[in-house]
């Protein structure tokens, strides 16, 4: 059954037929795909609001956001190579920028808003550098479960911080149990008039979600500019967005001193860090589903160049947002084209509408940035690690550090426990001893399957992470442990698939090992010891460890070695 089209799906129809249909005189007819005109107009209908909402964050003027999402749009569409990443302002970038500049507390308002344009330049720059470095493996470098729950401790964050402009008031404090215990000690300040405007307007966005053809945020935004023909909401103590500023400026140097800088440029790291983990994560997300061809080092440099663009233009840091990304997916975007057509769509809109968007009230948009929360407050992927009993800690501890110690402090924290956990994984390994599968010639986890078959005088081990300084001396030394439990053991397979190299720590106990258990009467064998590793011991000097009567390809040819080594009554019944 065909549905109805809204007058807004129909006006959007009866522009891409007129851009189509566009008189060109000597020139072709122009060749623009109607689904990249459609979604693109649609995308511009999103932005509008939530740049302006996400200015807000920021603690920045409207204009700058739009400024951003202008850069943004126009440089990843030429520069990029997702065909659905939205490269515009996000609420994450946002927090983090007004962190940032919350970190020069001596600084006027003119110069924190420089300094904010020069850290998102800088931010910028480390894109740059890193791409051409073809560093694009530090997308990684801050876990799912890290990044989930400094996704979840912000969103709770930046949905708590709209409510005190929802109700008109003032709260002291950023963290969310501040913000609670001060907006429940004001509750006979609260703004009635406003708390209505803005909870109609978050159930209208809530609502709208139902129907994804509709950019909501910009039906809602329309609706909230033609309250204001009906309500004076200024005289109701009502604050409005105010005029907003599209005359282009040119970049300032802040005037900083050395400490200064340094602390700034010290900030920039993490903000890109953080931006292109989010960037990438929606861009690799979105290219997975439609099959596209992505690649992290382009991403970085295509992210790079459109915030050095957004700093030029003094607008905020930008990066590919997962609700403008999908909102262009569900619009049936079909090329980068469509990002140029957002950023016309948000130029004309701006030129037009400029006016009428001063008078937007500003619960209206704190709506707007609560509904585009909503994807980030959802607990189930926190939920989902507790059941699985894997990470749960670590980003249940991301979350709680953003909440108790601010969005920037917050932020180091979960990078930092990013690493500890990776460091606790790598630095306590297990030794799992390995028995064969009857006469399969597979070699297995006794611990695990207990059918496996060990031998009496033949012991196999494989250590679960490759051996480097941070855990060689403790996994050998748990293989002595093991080997000591059991006086009849004779021959140790060490099975090391794991260590694709070894640096010379390893190398050194791997050899010191090696003479300590041969002054014990036993025999050392290596089982699938890759190339590299194989060179660092040969450089080392302990060629006789790695020879051919020593050092095998399987687990089970070094097997059956050592029965060639041991008297009959030590072979495998």
């Amino acid at each position: 059954m065909l549905r109805r089209r809204s007058c807004h799906t129909t006006a959007i129809i009866s522009v891409a037929d007129a851009i189509l249909d566009l008189p060109a005189k000597g020139f072709q007819r122009l060749v623009i795909p109607r689904k990249d005109v459609l979604a693109g107009l649609s995308v511009a209908g999103l932005l509008v609001p939530e740049a302006v909402a996400y200015s807000t964050i920021a603690g920045l003027e409207p204009q700058h956001a739009i400024f951003a999402a202008l850069a943004g749009l126009i440089v990843y569409a030429l520069l990029g190579r997702s065909n659905y990443a939205v490269c515009s302002p996000t609420s994450s970038s946002a927090a983090i920028l007004a962190a940032t500049v919350a970190a020069f507390p001596a600084a006027d308002p003119a110069t924190k808003d420089v300094i904010a344009f020069t850290a998102v330049m800088l931010a910028g720059a480390v894109f740059i550098v890193a791409g051409l470095a073809r560093l694009g493996s530090l997308s990684s470098f801050v876990s799912r479960p890290v990044l989930r729950g400094f996704a979840f401790g912000l969103a709770v964050t930046i949905a708590l911080k709209q409510i005190p402009p929802i109700l008109g008031i003032k709260t002291a404090g950023g963290d969310p149990f501040s913000l609670i215990v001060g907006i429940a000690g004001q509750i006979g300040a609260w703004n009635l008039t406003g708390l209505a405007a803005g909870g109609i307007a978050l159930a209208a966005l809530l609502l709208l979600r139902r129907f994804p053809a509709v950019p909501g945020a910009f039906v809602v935004l329309a609706a909230g500019i033609a309250a204001t023909y009906l309500v004076d909401f200024p005289a109701h103590g009502v604050a409005v967005v105010g005029a907003i500023d599209i005359r282009p400026e040119l970049p300032a140097i802040p005037d900083l001193n050395g400490w200064e800088w340094s602390r700034l440029v010290q900030l920039a790291v993490p903000l890109a860090l953080i931006l292109f983990a989010e960037s990438w994560g929606t861009v690799r997300n979105f290219a997975l589903r439609h099959d596209d061809t992505v690649d992290a080092n382009r991403e970085l440099l295509a992210i790079g160049a459109a915030n050095l663009a957004s700093g030029l233009v003094r607008g905020m840091p930008v990066g590919a947002g997962f609700s403008a990304t999908s909102a262009n997916e569900a619009a049936g975007a079909a090329s980068r084209i469509a990002g140029l057509v957002s950023a016309i769509g948000v130029a004309v809109l701006i030129g037009l509408a400029g006016e009428q968007v001063a008078r937007l009230p500003e619960p209206v948009l704190a709506a707007v940035v609560i509904a585009a929360m909503t994807h980030a407050l959802d607990p189930k992927p926190l939920w989902r690690l507790w059941k699985i009993d894997r990470d749960q800690y670590v980003a249940s501890g991301a979350a709680l550090a953003v909440m108790v110690l601010g969005v920037l402090n917050g932020m180091l924290v979960a990078i930092a426990l990013s690493m500890a956990a990776a460091l606790r994984r790598l630095g306590t390994p297990s030794v799992a001893e390995l028995g064969e599968l009857g006469d399969s010639r597979n070699f297995v986890e006794i611990a695990r399957h207990p059918e496996a078959q060990a031998n009496d005088v033949i012991a196999i081990f494989r250590p679960s992470e490759p051996l480097f300084f941070f855990n060689a001396e403790a996994s050998l030394a748990r293989v002595q442990s093991l080997c000591a439990r059991k006086p009849a053991i004779r021959v140790a397979i060490l099975s090391l698939e794991d260590s694709a190299d070894m640096d010379s720590t390893a190398v050194d106990v791997l050899i010191e090992f090696e003479r300590a258990f041969t002054a014990q009467g036993r025999l050392l064998l290596l089982a699938r010891l890759k190339d590299d590793a194989r060179t660092g011991l040969v450089n080392a000097g302990a060629g006789a460890l790695t020879s051919p009567d020593r050092c095998f390809w399987s687990v089970w040819d070094a097997y059956c070695a050592a029965t060639t080594f041991l008297t009959p009554s030590g072979k495998s019944a």
